[in-house]
């Protein structure tokens, strides 16, 4: 079920002329679990402190909106390991910023039921089971008609996640926004179908997302060659090098690509690898390539995407704990979990009638100046 459906629903409850309740006000933070209020670096590591959920019945009986499930799974990459870990640390590493957000003025979990739903399995050197996994377990999220973030692990996992998600929400009806410095769409990498450099290929050849649907933001550097660039032509995907939003301006290339990404489908998933990002900004990656986009842009994208658009999953990978430096990648990867969730937050607040609060909002003393 895509969110503009999930949107749609009857989400508030009346408080006299209040206005609508937040539906998730009643679970209050500390209501339940004592540790709750504790920092970030204390207690259970669960992704943004929220409940652990890795059994599908509980899943089944709670319906949250959104579940994050991680995949440990790096042995596809061409470079530099450790994105296995990218999980764990985006768990346990990084720095709690709060729950509120100030640009859309909303207390996200108030809003929003998000549960983390634990690992998909990946067992060591086993490429085509802990893709299996991968693909049951986003796939069985993505059936209760709730939205999966998947955490990874390099770029490999989204061949399994977002086959998975397609099953859920109809074959070829998916368009793909793919944030990357490569284009990862080769045939075969050191005899190896299943790279993080051949995911892309995998999904279209597949028919899962089509190519016209499959849309690439923030390409630069050295690779693919021209035969690849050539390939994807055929297929009909669209992409928008690096150097295009250094001459037009993010804002402006991702609107064109949401247009792009959902012209005939029913629902978007999005995929964001880090390394996106500067490597000045996001050391801890597989393969860094100079000349990427800043934290900012990227952030309000994600943002814009997830707040006008029919998603119904993402995925944040290419994390590598043990090359990056103070927790800078790790925090930026978290942020990007976090704008999906405010901004799917936002949808149903304003489903349900409510506004922004401040900063966001303007006070009312002032709205005459």
């Amino acid at each position: 079920m895509c969110m503009a459906q999930a949107g749609d629903r009857d989400v508030a409850r009346e408080r006299g002329s209040a206005g609508p309740v937040p539906p998730y006000a009643a679970r209050a933070a500390g209501a339940d679990d004592p540790g709750a209020d504790a920092p970030g670096y204390a207690g259970l590591a669960t992704f943004a402190g929220l409940p652990w959920m890795p059994g599908l019945d509980d899943l089944r009986e709670r319906r949250p909106d959104v579940a994050v499930v991680g995949a440990p799974f790096d042995i596809a990459t061409t470079h530099r390991p450790g994105a296995r870990f990218g999980p764990r640390a985006l768990r346990a590493q990084a720095y709690n910023p709060g729950t509120y957000h100030l640009d859309l003025g909303i207390e996200i979990f108030d809003w929003l039921d998000v549960v983390d739903a634990g690992d998909a399995h990946c067992p060591h050197g086993l490429t085509e089971v802990s893709h299996r996994n991968i693909r049951a377990k986003v796939g069985d999220v993505a059936r209760l008609g709730v939205i999966p973030v998947i955490i990874g692990g390099d770029h490999s996992i989204t061949w399994p996640a977002a086959s998975g998600v397609a099953e859920a929400v109809g074959w070829g009806e998916v368009g793909l926004l793919h944030f990357d410095a490569h284009a990862d769409t080769a045939d075969i990498i050191d005899g190896n179908l299943a790279s993080h450099g051949t995911p892309m290929r995998r999904l279209i050849e597949s028919g899962a997302v089509r190519g016209r649907n499959f849309v690439q933001v923030g390409l630069r550097g050295y690779w693919p060659p021209p035969d690849v660039f050539a390939w994807m032509r055929e297929q009909g995907m669209r992409w928008h090098l690096m150097h295009e939003i250094w001459e037009r301006g993010s804002r402006e290339v991702v609107a064109e690509a949401i247009a792009q990404a959902v012209d005939g489908c029913r629902a978007l998933y999005l995929s964001v690898d880090i390394d996106v990002l500067d490597p000045g900004f996001a050391p801890g990656t597989g393969t860094p390539e100079p000349g990427g986009m800043n934290p900012a842009d990227l952030l309000r994208a994600v943002r814009q995407i997830a707040l006008d658009t029919p998603i119904v999953a993402a995925d944040i990978v290419e994390v590598s704990p043990p090359y990056d430096h103070a927790e800078t990648t790790v925090n930026s990867a978290h942020r990007v979990a976090m704008e999906i969730f405010a901004a799917l937050a936002h949808r149903r607040r304003s489903a349900a009638g409510g506004t922004a609060d401040l900063p966001a909002g303007l006070p009312e003393a002032k709205a005459g100046s």
